[in-house]
């Protein structure tokens, strides 16, 4: 999966709080930007972001004086901020599930900016999508596990370990494919085949939490 800095786009400016909403639209004509990132005053500070949609909503639509409305009247402040090793699909989720549509890339500073047109034309999802691979990386953690077990013994901690894995994939295949959680995992189905392993279920549901 890709991460958010694979995809960000770089060029990123910034705007002071204090800045007049008229300077904000000059500086997004003259980069051809969507947002700006409200710029910290230290370190304790929070960034935040003033969009199009802020502008044309909060002030166009209301015929306000650009010239006399500051930034901070209309931005986001603290906004939503990506990590940049933030996979590209939960980027997208983020946004799906706040309404947002684009957001700063931070770690140790202002990095880039991640949006919808980043993840719709740079996203891999259309070559690599994520419900096959899951399930690809399902199946080799579940025989993986199974083979650690044989091996090395159920008990054992690299097969608690390896089941945890296998449990956690299998429930976030079934998340992504929208469905009815099985009403077995692979970890219980082997449980029956082997009733001697149910004395670690308690330590692997202690590894997934």
């Amino acid at each position: 999966m890709l991460k958010a800095s694979e995809i960000m786009t770089q060029d990123v400016a910034t705007i002071r709080g204090s800045a007049t909403v008229a300077e904000a639209v000059k500086l997004m004509r003259l980069k051809n930007l969507r947002a700006l990132i409200v710029d910290i005053r230290s370190e304790q500070d929070a960034y935040g972001i003033v969009t199009q949609t802020d502008i044309v909503s909060k002030v166009v639509a209301y015929g306000k004086d650009l010239e006399k409305i500051r930034v901070y009247e209309i931005m986001t402040k603290p906004c939503i901020v990506i990590n940049p090793d933030l996979g590209v699909e939960y980027v997208a989720r983020l946004f799906a599930n706040t309404g947002i549509h684009i957001a700063p890339v931070i770690s140790n500073g202002l990095l880039g900016i991640i949006s919808q047109t980043d993840i719709l034309f740079k996203g891999d999802f259309l070559e690599n999508p994520k419900v096959p691979l899951l399930r690809r990386e399902l199946a080799k953690a579940i025989e993986n596990a199974k083979s650690i077990s044989t091996t090395k013994g159920i008990t054992s901690q690299e097969a608690i370990e390896a089941w945890a894995l296998a449990e956690d994939l299998e429930a976030e295949a079934t998340y992504q494919e929208g469905i009815d959680p099985k009403e077995k995992t692979a970890f219980q189905l082997y449980c029956e085949e082997h009733p001697e392993v149910l004395q670690v279920r308690h330590q692997i549901l202690c590894a997934t939490v």
